[in-house]
């Protein structure tokens, strides 16, 4: 019900570009992520709060997978089970 799906998965010169469609409950329709091995390049969101979710993406640039994992898991939005951090989180759980 709150899983991602992935859309894409690319790999070119040791970097990971990843597409995942969110669940219907968020207000991002897609998030694009670039990663080199266990590190974020970059994270992109389609749709939802530009301005915050341009900061998660900023937020978690550079980190290891497990650690915004950690920090962005089970995050709600207005009671709905899940939110945009989590929905990051699930997919990088899928990487």
């Amino acid at each position: 019900m709150f899983d991602v799906t992935l859309i894409s998965d690319n790999t070119e010169n040791g970097i990971r570009c990843t597409t995942f469609q969110t669940c219907a409950l968020v207000c991002s329709e897609l998030i694009d992520i670039e990663t080199d091995s266990d590190t974020i390049r970059s994270v992109r969101f389609t749709g939802g709060c530009n301005g915050n979710l341009q900061g998660i993406g900023a937020l978690v640039a550079g980190m290891k997978l497990s650690d915004a994992i950690a920090r962005l898991e089970g995050i709600q939005c207005n009671g709905r089970g899940t939110s945009c951090p989590d929905q990051l989180a699930r997919a990088l759980k899928k990487l």
